[in-house]
């Protein structure tokens, strides 16, 4: 039997699965998944859960169930790419004939001092689930940071300023005005919103230390009764320490079939691949229909095309709280409720279509 091996139930992987796991999987392929968890967490909704606005089991999808796919629940200790396998914590060993590592990033604090450790994070679904009990506990009046107001610091202050009014909610973005790289249409939209519900947005702002209950913009020192950061993410540990070239974000160089170069047999999907696109759920799910499309012609025997289609995303959406948004799509910006609809329309076919 040949033996593929996912690493991560993220959004690539999923794609992967449901691609894979029909009819036309090879009666020799047998799919073993390694996460942490028993299930795929729904990461672009880890902001909702942080804030107490939706509970957990609504980010969690049930893994699929298949004859061929055995699910190991663990964490990855290294991979030995010279020997195929994958080391466990726990000292299981998984060995492999074609592997797909898609293990996501985690925050990038940018050697900002104190950041790692005086800081909440929204990256995982158990550091999501610390950060709502701090901010469920905090009392009335209490002042929050936000560190990063790219869409998770957006709709993590929305949603937090629905689930708590009675909070004092500040947003740190690096840039002169939210979502600069858009058109200012859609930026004054996002920050009219925030006028309007009185969550402040510090502009041009440069954090440079973090600490208990204060951070520092600049010289300036800002009381805070927590911080959550969401100011960019880089590839995780075990990542940095593999042996292949990256680019200088961190993130794996690949070849046009989204391999490690030397090691055609490993694919690289989702957060941790260097492409040329901002790491998104969608860009995963893109990058994983061209895998599954490489698997099956290799296991077929048919060369491979010269190049892959470009990948094309369509756009993003974002949410602010639970009855307005914002989408830029195919070049075109859409805001207010038809935007928030949209965007709840997108997660339930997700849901819909993996089970």
């Amino acid at each position: 039997m040949k033996k593929l091996v996912l690493l991560g139930a993220g959004y690539g992987n999923m794609r992967i699965l449901l691609r894979l796991l029909n009819k036309e999987l090879p009666d020799d392929v047998e799919i073993t998944l390694v996460d942490r968890t028993p299930f795929h967490s729904l990461k672009t909704e880890f902001y909702a859960l942080a804030a107490g606005t939706v509970p957990d089991s609504e980010v969690r999808v049930a893994l699929p169930v298949h004859e061929r796919l055995r699910v190991v629940e663990g964490e990855i200790e290294d991979i030995e790419l010279t020997e195929k396998l994958v080391l466990l914590q726990d000292g299981k060993e998984i060995p492999y004939d074609q592997l797909v590592i898609g293990l996501g990033c985690e925050d990038n604090y940018h050697g900002v001092p104190g950041a790692a450790e005086n800081t909440y994070s929204i990256q995982t679904i158990g550091k999501s689930r610390v950060t709502y009990k701090k901010l469920l506990g905090l009392g009335g009046g209490a002042t929050v940071g936000i560190v990063g107001a790219g869409l998770s610091g957006i709709e993590l202050a929305s949603e937090l300023r629905e689930s708590r009014p009675d909070l004092k909610i500040k947003l740190f973005d690096r840039g002169s005005r939210i979502l600069k790289d858009f058109p200012e249409r859609l930026s004054n939209y996002v920050k009219d919103w925030f006028i309007k519900h009185d969550v402040e947005v510090v502009s041009n702002s440069n954090i440079t230390k973090v600490e208990p209950n204060a951070l520092y913009n600049h010289e300036d020192k800002i009381e805070v009764d927590a911080v959550v950061w969401t100011a960019g993410i880089k590839p995780a540990g075990l990542i940095e320490e593999m042996d292949v070239e990256k680019n200088r974000s961190g993130r794996v160089v690949l070849n046009q079939y989204h391999q490690i170069p030397g090691h055609t047999e490993v694919y690289v999907v989702g957060d941790i691949a260097a492409l040329p696109h901002a790491p998104s759920a969608q860009l995963a799910e893109e990058q994983a229909e061209q895998i599954v499309r490489v698997l099956r012609m290799e296991w077929n025997g048919e060369p491979l095309p010269k190049e892959m289609p470009e990948i094309k995303l369509k756009g993003f959406m974002g949410s602010l709280g639970k009855k307005q948004g914002f989408a830029y799509l195919a070049d075109r910006t859409v805001t207010g409720r038809i935007a928030r609809l949209l965007k709840s329309g997108v997660l339930w076919m997700y849901k819909w279509h993996n089970g």
